[in-house]
């Protein structure tokens, strides 16, 4: 789980696989951005501007995503 810069997207491993994207501007009504395929994640990190989400996975691959909005 990741927390962009300016606190406003969380990026969350589910358990089937999936990576999941979500807008917390507003707090209290988190919604879902969409979601990224990303078998066996174990760890995921974004990039100092918010901009770019780096995941990494047991098999050792790493995997770049743009989430600029």
């Amino acid at each position: 789980m990741a927390f962009s810069p300016d606190g406003r997207t969380l990026a969350a491993a589910g358990t089937e696989g999936t990576l999941f994207l979500w807008d917390l501007t507003d707090r209290a009504h988190p919604t879902r951005l969409g979601e990224l395929l990303a078998p066996a994640v174990t760890s995921v990190a974004f990039s100092p501007d918010g901009r770019t989400l780096a995941i990494s996975g047991s098999n050792g691959t790493v995997a770049l995503w743009s989430v600029a909005r």
